[in-house]
C-alpha cells in the first residue's frame, strides 16, 4: 500500500487545466494496483499496473500525474506517463510599466486672410443712425494687390450728403491648417523589446496510454507517481483538472489554479494635437483716390478680430486699395496622447482573461 501524493495546495483542488483550470490531488490513500482474485472475470494481463484512484467527476479530466515547480526545473514526463497532457503557469510577476514617448506639436501652418469688405459711410462714426453706406469691397480671392473694384467717384452724394465721410474696413482673419503631432522624447532603449512579465511556477500534467480497469467500478487505473527524487512533494502528484476556476470535488480536495499564459495588449495612445489657439495677424490697409494706388487717402494697421473705422476727407474719391500683411502669429496647439493603454491579462485555457 502507498499513500497518494500530497497535492501541496492550501484547501480545495488545484487549477491548471493548462491555464485557468483546476487540478485536484487525490484525497484518500490508494492501493498500488494489486488486483483481488476475480477468477476468470479479469485476466492477469489486464490488471492495473499503476494505481487505482477515485474516478473523476463529470466534466473533469481523467486523473494524470501533475508536476508543480520552478520554471527552470521542469522535468520530462516519466516513462509510465509519457504524454504531456497540458502545461499551466502560476505566480505571475508583472513587468515594469510600459514606456511611452512624450508628444509635442509642430507650430501650425497659418496665413492671414486680407479683408474683403470695405464700406464708405455718409456719416461719422461709421454706420451712424440711418447713415447710407456705399460698398468699396474687393472681390473674393483678392490677394491685397492694388485693385480698383467698386471705386467711389469724388463728390458722390447719398440722400443729399457726401457718401464718403468715413471708411470701415473688415478685420483680417487667421486661417490655420492645424498642427502636426510628433514624438518629442522617445523612451529610453526604444529598441529593446518590452517584457510581458513571467510566471515563476510551471505545472505539467502527464498521462499514459489506456489502462486496464480496476476491480472497484468506482476507481480508475492511472499511472503511479514515480518514486525516489521524482516522488511528491517535489515530484508528481495525482490530479484531475477542469477548464476555468472550479470548486474541487471531495475526492480531490487540494486546489491549484494555473493559467495558459498572458495576453499583452499594452501600447501607447497615438499623439495628437488640439486646434490652434492664440493665433492673430495684422495688415496695413490703404485707400487711394487715384487708379494706381499712389494718392493716399487713408492707411491703417488692422489686427485680426478688430475691424477699423476711420475718417476720410469728406467727399473724396475712393479709387483703389491695397493690403499688405504685417505679421502673422500662428498660435499654438496642445499635444495629447502618448499615455500607456491596454493591459496584461492572464489567460485561461479557453482564452478568457483573468484580471491581474
Amino acid at each position: 500500500m502507498t499513500e497518494p501524493p500530497d497535492a501541496g495546495g492550501a484547501g480545495g483542488c488545484g487549477g491548471g487545466g493548462g491555464d485557468g483550470g483546476d487540478d485536484c490531488a487525490a484525497e484518500d490513500d490508494t492501493d498500488v494496483a494489486i488486483a483481488p482474485d476475480f477468477g476468470d472475470m479479469i485476466p492477469a494481463a489486464e490488471v492495473c499496473a499503476g494505481q487505482c484512484v477515485s474516478k473523476e467527476p463529470l466534466g473533469w479530466s481523467e486523473p494524470a500525474l501533475l508536476w508543480i515547480g520552478s520554471s527552470d526545473g521542469v522535468p520530462s514526463c516519466p516513462p509510465n506517463a509519457p504524454i504531456v497532457g497540458y502545461e499551466g503557469y502560476a505566480d505571475f510577476a508583472a513587468p515594469a510599466p510600459h514606456q511611452c514617448p512624450a508628444c509635442a506639436c509642430d507650430p501650425p501652418e497659418a496665413t492671414c486672410e486680407v479683408p474683403m469688405e470695405w464700406r464708405a459711410y455718409a456719416s461719422f462714426p461709421c454706420g451712424g443712425p440711418e447713415a447710407p453706406a456705399t460698398s468699396f469691397a474687393a472681390p473674393e480671392g483678392w490677394d491685397g494687390t492694388c485693385i480698383s473694384a467698386n471705386a467711389v467717384e469724388a463728390g458722390r452724394t447719398c440722400d443729399g450728403a457726401p457718401c464718403v465721410q468715413s471708411l470701415a474696413i473688415q478685420a483680417p482673419r487667421v486661417v490655420s491648417a492645424g498642427c502636426a503631432p510628433r514624438v518629442a522624447e522617445a523612451p529610453e532603449s526604444p529598441d529593446e523589446p518590452a517584457t510581458a512579465g513571467s510566471f515563476a511556477i510551471v505545472a505539467r500534467a502527464c498521462t499514459g496510454n489506456a489502462s486496464p480497469p480496476c476491480a472497484d467500478p468506482g476507481m480508475t487505473c492511472t499511472p503511479a507517481p514515480p518514486i525516489g527524487d521524482a516522488a511528491p512533494p517535489e515530484g508528481f502528484l495525482t490530479c484531475i483538472h477542469h477548464e476555468g476556476e472550479q470548486d474541487c470535488p471531495a475526492t480531490y480536495p487540494d486546489r491549484h489554479v494555473f493559467y495558459a499564459g498572458v495576453e499583452d495588449t499594452r501600447g501607447c495612445a497615438p499623439c495628437g494635437c488640439t486646434e490652434p489657439t492664440g493665433a492673430t495677424c495684422s495688415v496695413l490697409a490703404s485707400a487711394f483716390s487715384d487708379e494706381g494706388c499712389s494718392q493716399l487717402v487713408a492707411a491703417q494697421v488692422i489686427t485680426a478680430d478688430v475691424p477699423h473705422c476711420g475718417t476720410v476727407a469728406t467727399g473724396t474719391a475712393l479709387g483703389t486699395k491695397s493690403v499688405s500683411v504685417v505679421s502673422v502669429d500662428p498660435g499654438r496647439c496642445e499635444p495629447f496622447g502618448g499615455e500607456p493603454v491596454g493591459s496584461i491579462a492572464r489567460l485561461s485555457a479557453a482564452g478568457r482573461q483573468r484580471p491581474r
